[in-house]
């Protein structure tokens, strides 16, 4: 996240679980534990507290999001959650 972006972040945080909220419990529903997809061991950031954060970048800030990504974390990973997510730009190769 840029420097700029920070400020009032914790609000837009806030905003998006409130606009999202439906959609977030489904994908809990459907990815997170006890859900076939997670048995298997795909998916492993759905449950984790992070992914509210990365779900919002997603959403937000999807090149911006993929290029630090790749700096840091197994492609997989944000893979498998954008799919799950299914945001309207698909970042993933």
């Amino acid at each position: 996240m840029r420097t700029e972006e920070r400020q009032g972040y914790i609000e837009r945080l806030e905003a998006f679980v409130q606009q999202h909220r439906a959609r977030l419990e489904e994908l809990l529903r459907a990815y997170g534990q006890g859900s076939r997809p997670a048995s298997r061991g795909r998916y492993a950031l759905i449950e984790q507290p992070e992914t509210l954060v990365t779900l919002e970048r997603m959403e937000t800030n999807p090149f911006g999001l993929r290029s630090q990504w790749e700096k840091e974390m197994e492609d997989v990973l944000l893979d498998d959650l954008e799919y799950a997510w299914g945001p309207p730009i698909r970042l993933s190769r």
